[in-house]
């Protein structure tokens, strides 16, 4: 909205810092992360008055997790609400990949909170059955794929090498699809203590800050031999206003817990990366940044495939959070250990733009 009419104004006086795209995206995650403060305490208590016995708590869990009774979950939505305000403000909204990111964003926030209300109506852990679910997701993935191909080519860029690796064509709207939902429910699985997704997501809309503008960027993609997308940079904003927003969540979901993500949070942030990520062309190199969320989804992989072909298990208890704290480590260990180990990959993913 700024940045329409700045630009129908054009950018006059103190107006021309719109212009800068750095400029926007501090705006964006200061705005974010204050929209999320101010309204984070009247929307917590909305919530719990709505909700009233909160989000149900699996009696089959670790037990030191019984003594969450009673807190409100979808509180993913207070991270929505600070990102799309940030956004309508900062962002362009002419660019076409903006759309595809808020279509998967919103539609991915959507599907979870209706896995939320089912939860909370039946007070149960059990929500919208997964094929719905994932068919509601691969269809809205699918759509922001194709929207994005349109104008971004179908060429699958790998780590360590310069250039394209090969060029996936019409497959290349499934192969999308398939990172941007894999993507969304990985970070659904992580979320299971406080604080535990929420930071890793902050942390890997940081690395994705500065991919999104370096591949923006037509010198410094040069330079680097990675893939120029133009339009790709006004991403930055979009991960700005996911720091600023998640940094405002993570004030109230520090432990212990006033509120929980619920699906509508993680699956909507892991869609927004999976979407940015397709965006940039930089799709493996999320597995590498996200790869605690990659861990987490594997680690329930293997449980479920072995113990339905073995009758053993592998882990204590999937996700593996719940593995290490059926090992003994406090909740606040686990986290913040996996928080270093998400700084840790971000790291590593960022690397591979140099070496290559």
């Amino acid at each position: 909205m700024l940045y329409l009419l700045a630009e129908q104004l054009g950018f006059p006086g103190v107006l021309n810092l719109i212009r800068y795209i750095t400029f926007r995206a501090g705006a964006a995650a200061l705005t974010a992360l204050f929209i999320g403060l101010i309204i984070g305490p009247g929307f917590i208590g909305w919530l719990r008055v709505r909700q009233g016995k909160g989000q149900p708590i699996r009696a089959d869990g670790p037990q030191t997790h019984l003594a969450k009774v009673g807190t409100p979950t979808m509180g993913g939505l207070l991270i929505l609400v600070s990102v799309m305000l940030s956004l309508l403000l900062w962002m362009d909204l002419n660019n076409r990949y903006v759309w595809a990111c808020i279509g998967v964003t919103l539609g991915f926030g959507l599907i979870g909170f209706l896995d939320d209300y089912d939860k909370v109506k039946k007070r149960s852990h059990h929500g919208v059955s997964g094929k719905v679910r994932l068919a509601g997701e691969f269809v809205i993935a699918g759509l922001a794929s194709w929207l994005i191909v349109s104008g971004n080519g179908t060429q699958l860029y790998v780590p360590f090498y310069n250039g394209p690796v090969i060029d996936l064509g019409a497959f290349y709207v499934v192969f999308a699809a398939f990172v941007i939902v894999a993507f969304g429910n990985a970070v659904n699985l992580t979320d299971g203590l406080d604080g535990l997704a929420i930071m890793p997501v902050v942390i890997a809309s940081l690395a994705f800050f500065v991919i999104a503008y370096l591949v923006g960027n037509a010198k410094f993609a040069q330079y680097l031999g990675i893939p120029h997308v133009p339009g790709a940079g006004d991403l930055t904003i979009l991960t700005a206003a996911i720091i600023g927003g998640g940094l405002a969540f993570l004030w109230f979901n520090a432990p212990p817990a006033a509120v929980f993500m619920g699906d509508t949070g993680s699956l909507a942030l892991g869609g927004a990366l999976g979407v940015i990520s397709v965006v940039a062309h930089h799709e493996i190199v999320l597995a590498i940044v996200g790869g605690l969320f990659v861990m987490e989804t594997i680690s329930v992989i293997l449980q479920v495939f072995f113990y339905k072909r073995t009758g053993r298990r592998i882990f204590r208890m999937a996700p593996i959070h719940h593995h290490f704290e059926q090992l003994g480590w406090s909740e606040p260990t686990v986290v913040i250990r996996f928080w270093i180990i998400s700084f840790v990959l971000a790291l590593a993913g960022l690397a591979t733009l140099k070496l290559r």
